[in-house]
């Protein structure tokens, strides 16, 4: 459980570059400032900075970057630095992933490229983060930063408002996405049972057709009529660039292929691709009003203040 494994100033804390190659040199640096500025220890894994084309070194180099670190057992927590492309390569032929049961539990923080790794570590109990990248974390303003803090340090968290759809209010396991990703990953081992999931969804630089192929895909598979509810974060960069008025929007498609679920829906949450980026995170409980717009993190010390409208 998550109240078991707080971070706090002073843990050592180790770098990894799982999916694309390093190219945001300036905002990294500033990342891990905001990191060690904090008391952490931060370590940057040896392989961190390989290119191999568009991915950061081949898939044996970096999957062997992410077993160094879950089997350190001083490493209380795993920082991505970047997203791109190429953390579900890693997924593929990996033999022996069950010998990760034995690895002592750590945080494991990111989103995008990542949410690969965020579902699959999730299901064996490690403490994972939907949030900003090292990549990414200097361009949020401060209460988003503070949020990630509040999260990995356990202090409670504030909910998030945006635009109820209506369809009442459910409890379930948060599972936050990048929607490309996660749809490649259905049908695999590594698709998780998402019965009894609030789905938090988001992307970018998907024209609104692929938005609707993948949630047709979705729908086609059963799995949104198995859910609790759903929280939708930011969709950038997601026009057609046609200019054609006759075409749907991506809010649009949103709507024509999620409102007829009957279940709980948020849009408009300060979640995704660009700033802010508010840290969730997976697998645990929340509450999700469709009728208020608001997204809550359960916790044991129970709600907090009045909601985050960005």
């Amino acid at each position: 459980m998550l109240n078991q494994n707080w971070l706090k100033p002073g843990d050592l804390l180790q770098v990894i570059s799982p999916s694309g190659c390093l190219r945001e040199l300036d905002n990294f640096q500033k990342g891990l400032e905001i990191w060690r500025a904090r008391g952490y220890k931060v370590e940057l894994t040896p392989g961190y900075d390989q290119k191999w084309s568009y991915l950061a070194g081949t898939d044996e180099s970096r999957r062997s970057q992410l077993a160094a670190v879950v089997n350190n057992q001083d490493c209380r927590g795993i920082l991505c630095a970047r997203g791109g492309y190429g953390a579900t390569r890693l997924l593929e032929n990996w033999h022996n992933p069950n010998h990760l049961l034995s690895a002592t539990p750590k945080w494991l923080i990111g989103f995008s490229d990542i949410t690969a790794l965020l579902w699959t570590f999730s299901q064996i109990d490690f403490p994972c983060v939907h949030g900003p990248l090292l990549t990414t974390l200097a361009a949020e303003p401060e209460w988003s930063i503070q949020r990630l803090f509040d999260l990995v340090e356990g202090r409670p968290l504030e909910p998030l408002k945006g635009k109820g759809w209506g369809g009442g209010h459910a409890k379930g396991y948060l599972m936050p996405a990048n929607l490309t990703v996660a749809s490649h990953l259905l049908g695999t081992k590594y698709q998780p049972n998402l019965s009894m999931a609030i789905l938090a969804l988001e992307d970018t630089n998907e024209v609104p057709y692929r938005i609707d192929r993948m949630l047709t895909q979705w729908r086609m598979t059963g799995i949104l009529q198995q859910i609790q509810g759903i929280a939708l974060g930011r969709f950038n960069q997601c026009a057609s660039g046609r200019m054609n008025h006759t075409e749907f929007t991506v809010e649009e498609v949103l709507r024509d292929r999620l409102a007829d679920l009957n279940i709980p829906i948020v849009s408009a949450l300060a979640f995704g691709h660009e700033s802010p980026n508010a840290a969730l995170p997976v697998g645990v409980e929340a509450n999700l009003d469709g009728d208020k717009g608001i997204l809550e993190i359960l916790t044991p010390d129970g709600p907090t203040q009045e909601p985050i409208q960005i």
